[in-house]
């Protein structure tokens, strides 16, 4: 018999001005066109749920479903999920404990799978048929997997100079995949456009409120893999910063179950790229929102997104944990990403490895002692990005050792 769980999803709230908006019924952005929260009776989850039990089940992220909103197990969309590794960087820093979580390892190989897996299978449980939305690469792929799985219809937009395996790993899911000529937001104004028109759902980075909830469990997670306490400092490459945000929740909702044995907050860091750098622009100014960054560029594709929806949800993040915002360029990044691989043995992707160019430059520069635990986001595996050409020609007949 298929285990089905107790749901205490109560409501939704806008991210903003805090109104509520019933749960149970499709929403896009609140009133306010701002991000959705989903809110549950924590109080009645603590006398219910046990921490431990909780952890102890298999099935990856779908193991949390008394933190998430998915009401019925025949809507869950599952693809063999797992709890995603910490590994540490112990030959390029032996006296300093830092860790990347390595995202990678999730179906379609990437966090996308968080984020999109809850997307979908609300909107299943919603009623919901064709699912649309921009992406940089990963995402695309992750809805399209999850959609099919579900045996719905997915409409894909990306900007023309995605990396031809994430376009054809969407196409090859299933998806209808259209290639633009513009940026992230863009494609994202079209998809908007033809949902305004009926032709589908815009499952658009936080213009609906479940990939919150999916990207929160990469908070919940570690929680726990690191025995109910957390890191000093995560640094998480940004982009929309749906994770950000979602793990930034994901440690309120821990702290009020009381489910933290050390209740620290981890400062949160947003690494962004020199040439995409919107939310690191409204940090330093002291701002809440954010400017659109006119041409954006880095090959770090998936955190080259001008403008984010949830911008001040990612700001209020960092600065309420004590962190900062930082930004990187990619000669840098592609720094970084040789010198992880070569040392430790771990192909990040360039947005993670971007991660690891801000943890070096934030040692450097005092924001990060060598005493803090440092977790780094690699948001996927470093195999579906261009590499360096290599190889070097071998006559067998006739070349010595």
């Amino acid at each position: 018999m298929i285990q089905e769980y107790a749901n205490f999803l109560t409501h939704l709230e806008c991210g903003l001005s805090g109104e509520r908006h019933e749960s149970g019924q499709v929403h896009g952005l609140s009133r306010a066109q701002k991000p959705l929260l989903a809110r549950y009776d924590l109080p009645k989850l603590k006398e219910n749920v046990d921490r431990d039990e909780v952890w102890a089940r298999d099935g990856g992220f779908w193991k949390w479903r008394e933190l998430l909103p998915v009401a019925k197990t025949k809507n869950i969309c599952a693809l063999g999920e797992v709890d995603t590794p910490l590994i540490g960087l112990s030959r390029l820093h032996p006296n300093a404990k830092v860790l990347v979580k390595d995202e990678g390892r999730l179906p379609t190989g990437s966090f996308k799978a968080r984020g999109l897996a809850l997307a979908v299978a609300m909107a299943k449980e919603l009623g919901l048929s064709h699912l649309a939305m921009p992406t940089n690469g990963n995402a695309g792929a992750a809805l399209s997997a999850y959609a099919s799985r579900l045996g719905m219809q997915s409409t894909v937009v990306c900007p023309d100079d995605t990396p031809a395996i994430n376009i054809e790993e969407t196409a090859l899911h299933g998806a209808r995949v259209l290639k633009a000529n513009g940026l992230i937001n863009d494609c994202g104004a079209w998809v908007k456009a033809g949902a305004e028109q009926g032709k589908w759902f815009d499952l658009s980075t936080l213009k609906e409120p479940y990939r919150i909830e999916g990207k929160k469990t990469m908070g919940l997670e570690l929680a726990a893999q690191m025995k109910w306490s957390l890191p000093d400092v995560i640094f998480y490459p940004t982009g929309g910063g749906t994770g950000l945000i979602g793990m930034c929740k994901a440690f309120e909702e821990l702290l009020e179950l009381g489910w933290l044995d050390k209740t620290d907050i981890p400062r949160m860091v947003a690494v962004q790229a020199e040439g995409c750098a919107p939310i690191v622009r409204a940090f330093e100014r002291g701002e809440r929102f954010a400017e659109v960054w006119p041409d954006a560029h880095t090959f770090a594709a998936g955190i080259r997104v001008p403008a984010a929806v949830g911008d001040f949800l990612i700001l209020d993040g960092v600065r309420n944990s004590g962190g900062f915002a930082i930004a990187i360029g990619d000669e840098q990044i592609e720094q970084a990403r040789l010198a992880v691989a070569r040392e430790e043995g771990l192909l990040l992707c360039p947005e993670g490895a971007a991660t690891y160019a801000a943890y070096v430059q934030a040692r450097a520069e005092g924001l990060v002692t060598v005493d803090e635990t440092a977790v780094l986001f690699n948001c996927a595996t470093g195999l579906k990005y261009p590499m360096p050409g290599a190889g070097i020609a071998l006559d067998l007949k006739g070349q010595t050792f």
